[in-house]
C-alpha cells in the first residue's frame, strides 16, 4: 500500500482541472475530482475516464470557498483512497469584467472567496494531512498571466491571481521545514469554456463581435495556438514529479510566449 500516490484536484470536473486529473492519473496517481454539487455528473463522467487509465478515483463535493468543506473534501481523499500526495488548488472563476470605476464590493468578494479563500484553505488543509501522514507533500495552485501582469478591465481577476502568488511565496517559506513544496502554474489563453465566456463579456464592452477579441489575444501567442488543458496539466505533472523536487515558491507561466518574466 505504500506505492500509493494521491492527488486531489479542485475543479476538475471541467477543463483544465479535467485535464489535470487525467494527466495526474497518467503519471500513476488515483485521484480525488473535487467541484461543486451541481457539477457531480460532469465530475462522474471524469472519474469513469480515469479508471480507464486503470487508477482509482472519487468524486469529492466541495465548495472551495468553504474552509470546513476544503478540509473535510482532503479528510475524504486520504480516508478513501489511502493516501494523500499532492494538492492542486485549480478551482477558480473570473468574475465581474468592468472598468475599475464600475467594480462593486460584491464581485470582489465572490472572485476573492472563490480564487483566493480557497488557495489558502487548499494550503492549511494539504499541509495537515501532510504533517500527519508523515508526507513530503506537493501543493499546486492556479495562478495566471494575471499574476504577473495587471489586466484592464479585470481588476478582481487580476488583483486575486496576484494574491494567489504571495500566498505561494509565504507558504513556501513556512512549509518548507517539513519538505512541503508550494508553487503555481500561471496558464495564458486557454481554450475552455471560462474563455468563451469572457470573451462575450469582452464583447459587450468593446464592441468587437464575439470571437474578435479571442482572436486578437491568441494572434498574440509567440507560438502561434491557443493553449489547451494538457498544456497546463504538463506544467503541474512537473511539479508534482520527482524532478520538482526542489523547486518551491514558484509561479511558472505557460502561455505559449505572451509574458517574459
Amino acid at each position: 500500500m505504500s506505492d500509493i500516490k494521491v492527488a486531489m484536484v479542485t475543479g476538475a470536473a471541467q477543463g483544465i482541472g479535467r485535464g489535470i486529473a487525467l494527466k495526474l492519473a497518467a503519471d500513476g496517481f488515483d485521484i480525488a475530482v473535487a467541484d461543486m454539487a451541481f457539477q457531480e455528473e460532469k465530475g462522474r463522467g471524469v472519474v469513469a475516464e480515469i479508471e480507464a487509465l486503470g487508477r482509482k478515483a472519487i468524486f469529492v463535493s466541495a465548495d472551495v470557498s468553504k474552509r470546513e468543506e476544503v478540509a473535510a473534501a482532503v479528510d475524504k481523499a486520504a480516508a478513501e483512497l489511502g493516501s494523500f500526495d499532492v494538492m492542486v488548488n485549480n478551482a477558480g472563476i473570473v468574475g465581474q469584467v468592468a472598468p475599475i470605476a464600475e467594480i462593486t464590493e460584491e464581485s470582489m468578494q465572490k472572485v476573492f472567496a472563490v480564487n483566493v479563500n480557497s488557495v489558502l484553505w487548499g494550503i492549511q488543509a494539504a499541509a495537515a494531512k501532510f504533517i500527519e501522514l508523515g508526507k513530503k507533500g506537493r501543493i499546486i495552485s492556479a495562478a495566471s498571466i494575471a499574476a504577473i501582469k495587471g489586466f484592464p478591465i479585470l481588476a478582481p481577476y487580476t488583483a486575486s491571481k496576484f494574491a494567489v502568488r504571495g500566498i505561494t511565496q509565504v507558504a513556501s517559506q513556512e512549509l518548507a521545514v517539513h519538505g512541503i513544496t508550494v508553487n503555481a502554474y500561471a496558464p495564458g489563453i486557454v481554450g475552455t469554456s471560462l474563455w468563451e465566456d469572457l470573451d462575450k463579456k469582452l464583447a459587450a464592452i468593446t464592441g468587437k463581435p464575439v470571437g474578435q477579441n479571442l482572436k486578437e489575444n491568441v494572434d498574440s501567442i509567440s507560438l502561434g495556438r491557443i493553449e489547451t488543458p494538457e498544456d497546463v496539466a504538463g506544467v503541474v505533472s512537473f511539479f508534482a514529479s520527482p524532478n520538482a523536487e526542489y523547486v518551491t515558491g514558484q509561479v511558472l507561466l505557460v502561455d505559449g510566449g505572451m509574458l517574459y518574466n
